[in-house]
C-alpha cells in the first residue's frame, strides 16, 4: 500500500488567523501574570486540542461567570465575542477580566452600537446560537436588532417599526454565504444602509480563495478543524462547491478514510482559523506511513495582520 503516491495540494494561508493567536497568547499570558487557575468564559476559540492544551497549563473554561466559584480569579472573554452584559456582571462581581474578542469582531459591535445610536435598527446576517452571533445581538438593547440566517428569511423578513434599517454581518461567514442574502435584502431595502468596509473577516476570505483555487484539481478534499468551527465548516462547503464533492472535515474523532484515499491521485489540506499547525503535520504524518506523498504548498497571499494583545499583559 505504500508504493501509491499521492499529491498533496496543500492550501495556503490556512490555520490560526491574528484573532485566534492573540486569543492564546492573553491566555497564556494570563496565567503567567496571575498564576492559575485562570478562568475563560465559552471555549477560547472553537478547537480542542487548542482548549486541551490550556486545560493543562492552568485554564478553566466555564460557559458562564456564575459557576465560576472563586471570583477573586481573572476570567477571559472568548475571541468570539460577548453580550455587554458580560463585562458589567464581571464587574459587579469585582473580578479582573481580560476580554480576547477578536479585534474585527469588535468593529462589527462598535459598528452595530454606532448605527443603533443613529437611529438605524439592524440587521445581523448570521447563524443562530452561534457564540459571535450572541455577543453581537448583545450589544444592543433587546429589539433593535434582527437575525436573518437564511435567503428564505431575507425575502419574508418585515421591517415592522418603519425605521431606517441598516446590516451587518457574522465576520465567519464567506462573501459567497452572505451575497444572495445581501442581494434579497438590497431589492426588497433600497435604501438598507451597508457595512463602510465589508464585516467578513480577512482570514476567512483569504483561507475560502485559498480552497477555491485549488479544489477542482484534488479528488479529495481535508479540512482540519472542530465540528462547532464556524469557519472550518464553511471551508468543507466551499472545497464542494469549488469542484471537489469529496470533501470533508477531520476533527478530533475523525477516522482517516484511507481506503478512499487509496483511490485517489491528488488530495486538498487546509485547516480552520482555529487549528493549530500540528493538527495539520500530524495528518500528513499519518499519510505518509501508509502512502509516497508529495507535498505543494499552494500560497495566493501572504497574510501579515498582527492585533496586539491589551496593556495589562505587557
Amino acid at each position: 500500500m505504500k508504493n501509491k503516491e499521492i499529491n498533496v495540494l496543500l492550501s495556503a494561508p490556512r490555520g490560526f488567523c491574528a484573532g485566534v493567536e492573540r486569543a492564546i497568547e492573553i491566555v497564556e499570558k494570563s496565567i503567567q501574570k496571575y498564576g492559575t487557575p485562570v478562568y475563560v468564559r465559552h471555549e477560547i476559540v472553537h478547537n480542542k486540542f487548542v482548549v486541551d492544551d490550556l486545560k493543562k497549563k492552568g485554564a478553566i473554561f466555564v460557559e458562564e461567570l456564575e459557576e465560576i466559584n472563586d471570583k477573586s480569579r481573572p476570567v477571559i472573554f472568548s475571541a468570539h465575542g460577548v453580550p455587554k452584559k458580560i463585562p458589567e456582571d464581571a464587574k459587579n462581581y469585582n473580578m479582573t477580566y481580560v476580554d480576547a474578542t477578536c479585534p474585527l469582531v469588535s468593529k462589527v459591535h462598535r459598528e452595530a452600537e454606532n448605527l443603533n445610536k443613529t437611529g438605524y435598527h439592524i440587521i445581523l446576517i448570521g447563524h443562530k446560537n452561534h457564540p459571535e452571533v450572541i455577543g453581537t445581538m448583545g450589544q444592543l438593547p433587546e429589539g433593535s436588532i434582527d437575525l436573518i440566517q437564511n435567503e428564505e428569511e431575507a425575502k419574508n423578513y418585515e421591517n415592522k417599526n418603519n425605521k431606517k434599517i441598516a446590516f451587518v454581518t457574522q465576520t465567519t461567514l464567506s462573501v459567497d454565504d452572505t451575497k444572495d442574502i445581501i442581494q434579497i435584502l438590497k431589492k426588497r431595502f433600497e435604501n438598507i444602509r451597508e457595512p463602510q468596509k465589508e464585516d467578513i473577516c480577512y482570514a476567512t476570505t483569504n483561507r475560502q480563495m485559498a480552497v477555491k483555487n485549488i479544489a477542482k484539481n484534488c479528488d479529495m478534499f481535508f479540512i482540519i478543524g472542530s465540528r462547532n468551527s464556524s469557519n472550518s465548516v464553511r471551508l468543507v462547503e466551499v472545497a464542494k462547491k469549488s469542484g471537489c464533492e469529496n470533501s470533508i472535515l477531520i476533527h478530533s474523532e475523525s477516522e482517516i478514510p484511507y481506503d478512499k484515499i487509496q483511490n485517489s491521485n491528488t488530495i486538498g489540506i487546509s485547516s480552520g482559523a482555529s487549528a493549530p499547525e500540528i493538527l495539520v503535520d500530524n495528518f500528513i504524518n499519518e499519510l505518509k506511513n501508509r502512502f509516497t506523498i508529495k507535498i505543494d504548498e499552494v500560497e495566493i497571499i501572504k497574510e501579515d495582520v498582527v492585533f496586539k494583545i491589551p496593556n495589562k499583559l505587557n
